[in-house]
């Protein structure tokens, strides 16, 4: 059966290759994300273009928002599956952080996908169900330097989209909350710094990432397992551990992180 699958952040990194695994495996895919230009590449990179789309989108823009649901649902009726992907991450420090960029990095890592989800959901429950993935991060189970409100809206994630699984799983609505590490991806060029600005400095740890693909396929198969909650990292996943039960050790490390590390 063919699957429906739409991905906001689809232009690049994990999203692009979610769509291109997707489409793989014989999916219709939507793409969604600003830059068409950059979705058309993904949409050719894909084994059948012809069965991928594109509905352009900006989550900071809630009307942008309504009139990409409207087309999905217009055009396909159903979302089998909605992967709340796209985002935008952060490098400031809290004292430097004006108010603003809270709201923004709130807007577009949380509301979005809170929108989009309350969209899909009413005809998925009339189709019988349907798969909602939430990506967040590592930082969303922790806090760390310099990432107050990214950490803080992943954070926002797993309240949200645990309770729609506790609320609706009896009625075929399955979740996945992805927790990245450090992935190869473009995120710490894009993040905002305190002045709205692109950081555009590569993180070194993220340079030496975990592969788009290798993420987009663990996302996949966890899909298919019906996997609640997945980390995808390498030995960053010890913060994790430390976090939950050596919480003394945790403030000490992150005590010591140097800024952009």
């Amino acid at each position: 059966m063919c699957k429906t699958v739409w991905i906001t952040g689809a232009s690049s990194g994990i999203g692009a290759a979610l769509a291109v695994r997707y489409s793989e495996m014989g999916c219709r895919v939507i793409m969604s994300a600003r830059n068409v230009e950059r979705l058309e590449s993904v949409r050719q990179q894909c084994v059948n273009p012809d069965n991928c789309f594109i509905v352009p989108l900006d989550l900071s823009d809630q009307t942008s928002l309504a009139y990409a649901a409207d087309e999905v649902l217009s055009r396909f009726c159903k979302v089998d599956i909605l992967i709340n992907n796209g985002g935008i991450s952060q490098r400031s420090m809290v004292a430097e952080t004006p108010i603003d960029i809270d709201r923004r990095v709130m807007e577009v890592d949380y509301f979005s996908g809170v929108y989009l989800t309350k969209r899909v959901l009413p005809s998925m429950l009339e189709h019988g169900g349907g798969h909602i993935v939430a990506i967040s991060s590592i930082v969303g189970v922790f806090g760390f330097p310099q990432r107050s409100a990214y950490s803080a809206a992943k954070h926002a994630i797993h309240g949200f989209y645990e309770t729609v699984w506790a609320e609706l799983h009896d009625r075929g609505i399955g979740i996945t909350i992805v927790c990245p590490g450090r992935i190869m991806t473009d995120i710490s060029l894009h993040a905002l710094t305190k002045d709205g600005t692109e950081h555009g400095i590569m993180d070194h740890a993220q340079q030496h990432g975990i592969s788009a693909r290798t993420c987009a396929n663990r996302i996949v198969r966890a899909v298919e397992r019906g996997r609640k909650e997945i980390y995808v990292c390498q030995k960053d996943i010890l913060m994790v551990y430390f976090h939950r039960y050596m919480r003394w050790f945790y403030y000490a490390l992150v005590s010591k992180v140097k800024p952009n590390s």
